[in-house]
């Protein structure tokens, strides 16, 4: 997870809102496998996590590189 969220916050952290940072501070306190699995679709979003930086997340480019090639880049 700190692969893909650290490419993130690399690209996307400074441009932030205060919201969305608050948003993605409470992303970043979630446990990293529930995590990976809400950002890859494998298991159902909870509402508390069904913000616009999740789905930023969810179509980070970055994210389709790792998982398809375990690398980003």
């Amino acid at each position: 997870m700190d692969l893909i969220l650290g490419s993130f916050a690399d690209r996307r952290l400074a441009a932030l809102s205060e919201d969305e940072l608050t948003q993605f501070e409470d992303i970043l306190g979630a446990v990293d496998g529930d995590l990976y699995s809400w950002i890859t679709g494998k298991t159902p979003l909870p509402a508390r996590y069904d913000t616009s930086i999740m789905t930023e997340l969810r179509t980070f480019k970055p994210l389709a590189d790792v998982l398809k090639n375990g690398k980003s880049g």
